[in-house]
């Protein structure tokens, strides 16, 4: 293998991927149900993420869902993927180990949710056991506490089916050399009970020198039926990701003008082809409880217990280069090493009641969340032994040819304890048939306690232990207008905060712990019409205020700075459903117009926001030839962005069109091909810092083969 501490899969584990037949299809008695859920007709589809069963046209915020059959379909492989063809959003690259999102110019590693319940590790998420993507944009701390200041990302879990017997097998090779094997069954075992296992293993390869590595993941869950009105669902998921991390090409200085990404050297691997590498072991166990009180008045427990093991290290490209002949003669390298452990205990209770007062009808909303978050977390610097130091200029040479260095110097040595307690209450009322009224409030108290070993060892008079207990209210307030039942006009208000601790809580110090949160606002107006029964319209108008944040240091990427404020404006437009016979659809577009404000002395104020393109599009088409055979056909477009606040590198616009061939070979097995880049655009898709920039991918397929059984 290419890399240190590389794990071999157990081979109990392979047994149990291909023991279980299969990856995200249902049996032939349940397709016709998923098509129903699956369909865009916003009068019928309900949201795990709302904790309502408020239909889509209902809900006065900016939402999208993405499908299992989505999922399949486009061959999407990442969370990265799935929001690329989703408007209002980009991807940041999240230092080649991560999921990482900006959500209305607002960039987070830790707004993610696993059936409404907080996920919030630095680890790519898998979606081989997910039964749809929920993207709720704006700000979102009523239901679901800090964060979410641009918006959340959701997934809902497959659970195990009552009544059903099925399973399906996928397995799927590409032109880098990645493979993959899914499975996914559910047995029946009686009138009350049953049982499901997903699972899945996968290597990871592309175009990139050095570039591999292997994940996999198994999730068996149970549902049992007490009684009529009470279920349960109970999971346990075993994770293990293990793979290179590549923080892309550097800037190059240009004549005049902003600097831009490093062309002609896509495959180049800046860092360690040995030192560079990430693993992540979790285990998590979820169990939630339903139970009916009455044909109005519902209600469901849900609690996660998760442990997460995560490093990664490397080196990275600090400086800017520059082009003498068409190559460069040096690059500069830093680099670190950084091991979490986080468990995660989170308690969630909600109360549902749809009832009627007088004229008006009701749909009430009361919980309540408790969670403990521990965390240790080290960083270890880089030394080069030729300086004795971190950062160190070498020759460029094809590879590169790492001097001898060590993750030697202890950087930051912190622990902290997280409590918070959150009450929530929320009322959306029916006024007449054309408008309703939601108006909700939620408490969070949340307390954290820091303890930063280095600054204890330290000698002066400070002992290292840091705290601070916020206590916010925060509103939520929407009033929608349905001049007809298939359309729906409104407008809403919503804010969240973030404490000073930062969004992974280890940030805490003398200045932030006498420092409150930081709020976002958003307000918003927006339209939502069901065109006709399968096909569906929505369009949003907003406003998200954000104070003050930090982001990566431009001239030290391991350091951060302090921002003091941005406003995002923007417009976005999704239309999905069946266009006419043989020919659905799912495009959207967001305008987003993010500007830095109050950048007090560091000449920011009125700059772009970070990875903030000002035009996105995407845009798929699935054409129905015959009983057998369809095609698909796709494109996505992201304007140009400033990596940083600073505006010191632009990565330029793209265009990527991507296509599909689907054969149903029979009822129960299917071929699938999925080309991506089809014309072989060279784009560089995301970044982290100037320079650390992605490349994109050049023209490559996956062939698929799924069997139903």
């Amino acid at each position: 293998m290419k890399f240190g501490k590389y794990r071999p899969t157990p081979p109990l584990l392979f047994l149990a991927i291909t023991a279980s037949y299969g990856a995200y299809a249902q049996s032939p008695d349940t397709q016709i149900e998923e098509i129903i859920i699956d369909g865009r007709y916003l009068s019928i589809d309900k949201m795990n993420a709302v904790k309502t069963p408020t239909p889509i046209i209902d809900v006065p915020q900016s939402l999208s869902i993405i499908s299992s059959r989505q999922i399949e379909e486009q061959a999407f492989r990442s969370v990265g993927d799935v929001l690329r063809y989703t408007p209002g959003l980009s991807i940041s690259q999240g230092e080649g180990h991560r999921d990482a999102i900006i959500v209305r110019g607002i960039q987070s590693t830790a707004d993610f949710f696993n059936d409404g319940l907080r996920d919030d590790l630095q680890y790519y998420r898998p979606l081989y056991n997910v039964e749809q993507v929920e993207v709720l944009r704006g700000s979102n701390a009523l239901l679901f506490g800090r964060g979410g200041g641009g918006g959340i990302i959701n997934r809902v879990s497959k659970q195990a089916l009552i009544g059903e017997t099925f399973s399906t097998l996928n397995s799927a090779v590409d032109t880098f050399g990645a493979y993959s094997v899914q499975g996914d069954t559910n047995f029946d075992a009686g009138d009350n009970m049953a049982f499901r296992v997903n699972a899945y293993y996968q290597t990871h390869q592309n175009h990139r020198d050095f570039y591999d590595g292997e994940s996999y993941a198994i999730n068996p869950t149970m549902k049992v039926s007490f009684s009529p009105e009470t279920t349960g669902v109970f999971s346990y998921e075993y994770v293990d990701d293990n793979r290179v991390v590549d923080r892309g090409v550097p800037s190059v200085t240009v004549a005049s003008g902003p600097r831009v990404p490093l062309e002609g050297f896509e495959e180049n691997f800046f860092g360690s082809a040995d030192a560079n590498y990430t693993t992540l072991e979790a285990n998590i166990f979820k169990g939630r409880i339903d139970h009916e009180f009455s044909s109005g008045l519902r209600g469901n427990v849900t609690a996660m217990f998760a442990d997460y093991d995560k490093m990664y290290q490397n080196l990275y490209a600090n400086e800017a280069v520059t082009l003498m002949n068409g190559t460069f003669p040096e690059v500069e390298l830093d680099g670190y090493r950084d091991v979490t452990q986080r468990d995660n205990a989170i308690v969630q209770a909600n109360l549902i009641g749809e009832y009627t007062t007088g004229l008006i009808d009701h749909t009430l909303l009361a919980g309540i969340e408790y969670g403990n978050q521990q965390t240790n977390n080290n960083r270890g610097d880089n030394v080069f032994a030729a300086n004795n130091s971190d950062q160190l200029f070498i020759p460029f040479t094809d590879p590169l040819l790492i001097p001898a260095f060590g993750f030697s110097k202890l950087a930051r040595d912190r622990s902290s304890d997280v409590d918070f307690l959150s009450l929530y209450i929320q009322d959306q009322f029916d006024l007449t048939e054309q408008f309703k009224l939601l108006l909700g409030l939620r408490y969070d108290e949340f307390d954290i306690n820091v303890f930063n070993i280095l600054e204890a060892g330290d000698g002066d008079a400070i002992d290292g232990n840091f705290s601070r207990r916020d206590n916010e209210i925060t509103p939520r307030l929407g009033a929608i207008f349905k001049p007809m039942e298939n359309l729906s006009i409104y407008v809403s208000y919503s804010e969240t905060f973030l404490p000073r601790s930062g969004d992974q809580f280890l940030t805490l110090n003398l200045d932030s712990e006498s420092t409150r949160p930081q709020f976002f606002e958003n307000t918003e107006g927006g339209l939502k019409w069901d065109i006709k029964l399968d096909l569906s319209l929505t369009a949003a108008l907003f406003t998200l205020n954000r104070e003050s944040y930090t982001s990566v240091d431009p001239e030290d990427p391991g350091q951060v700075i302090l921002v003091e404020g941005s406003v995002t404006s923007g417009f976005e437009l999704q239309l999905s459903g069946v266009l006419m016979d043989g020919w659905s659809i799912n495009t959207g577009y967001s305008y987003l117009d993010g500007e830095v404000q109050r950048a007090d002395g560091s000449g920011n104020d009125g700059n772009r926001t970070r990875q903030t393109p000002e035009n996105m599009f995407s845009i798929w088409n699935n054409f129905q030839i015959n009983d057998s055979l369809s095609i698909g056909l796709g494109a996505t477009y992201q304007d140009s962005f400033f990596i940083q606040e600073d505006n010191s590198v632009e990565v330029p616009a793209y265009t990527r069109v991507d296509a599909g061939i689907f054969y149903d070979m029979s009822s129960q097995v299917r071929m699938q091909l999925n080309i991506e880049n089809l014309l072989d655009e060279d784009y560089f898709p995301d970044a982290h810092s100037n320079n650390n920039i992605s490349v994109g991918r050049p023209i490559n397929a996956r062939f698929a083969l799924t069997a139903r059984f």
